[in-house]
């Protein structure tokens, strides 16, 4: 009998940011540590994927890369900005 593990919403949602990393490395054809570190630099993860975890969850996976991609850019512009 083939027995099933639940997962805690935690690790969905930890799943959910992996995959969310590795789509938009993919789309910008870079490694997954390279966009795992631009994206901690601008605290991307916490802030925006996890964070907003419930209306990100649902969107079409080739519409929310295309998200994260624009706010990543975005973030990443207004960082420089702040700090010059």
């Amino acid at each position: 009998m083939e027995t099933w593990n639940q997962l805690s919403d935690e690790e969905i949602k930890m799943g959910f940011v992996a995959s969310c990393i590795e789509s938009v490395a993919e789309r910008l054809d870079c490694q997954y540590d390279e966009m795992l570190d631009r994206m901690e630099n601008v605290d991307l993860i916490d802030n925006y994927i996890y964070s907003h975890y419930e209306a990100l969850h649902s969107e079409d996976r080739d519409n929310l890369t295309d998200n994260i991609i624009e706010t990543l850019k975005r973030w990443e512009t207004n960082n420089v900005l702040k700090h010059g």
